[in-house]
């Protein structure tokens, strides 16, 4: 919304002059005050993904790989694995495996940032070993 009335100010300015850019900023104020909640830069999950991981991009590939940046499922449901449904979320994290240590962590592999803290530390002690079946596809 901010970059519309920006460029709206910008245009009327270049075309009538400097005076009608103070009429294109009181209607910009006008829309900032009546919507309170503007979004200004959405982000995708890719993106919050690409900047979790900016210091181990790998485990950004490695997102795209296991689960194409989703965290969940066209039902609302927590994404699971089509090979093992234990597997859950954005880097499909075995349940089986490391739900137990994810709760003693404070962490939920059910929910975006629960699935990447754990996916992180996964990394910290094991490396990219727990996504060597996706090898093929983040290894490039």
């Amino acid at each position: 919304m901010i970059e519309i009335t920006t460029a709206v100010a910008f245009l009327v300015s270049s075309l009538y002059g400097a005076a009608d850019v103070a009429i294109a900023q009181e209607v910009n104020d006008s829309l900032n005050t009546q919507s309170q909640t503007a979004i200004v830069n959405p982000v995708t999950l890719e993106d919050y993904v690409q900047e979790y991981f900016r210091e181990t991009p790998i485990l950004a590939k490695v997102a795209k790989c296991e689960s194409r940046y989703r965290q969940f499922g066209l039902d609302g449901q927590v994404l699971r694995g089509e090979v093992n449904s234990a597997d859950v979320g954005l880097m499909q994290i075995n349940e089986h495996y490391h739900d137990d240590e994810a709760i003693e962590m404070g962490l939920d592999l059910k929910t975006v940032d629960g699935n990447l803290a754990y996916a992180k530390h996964l990394y910290e002690s094991e490396g990219t070993k727990p996504w060597n079946a996706s090898k093929k596809c983040w290894n490039r």
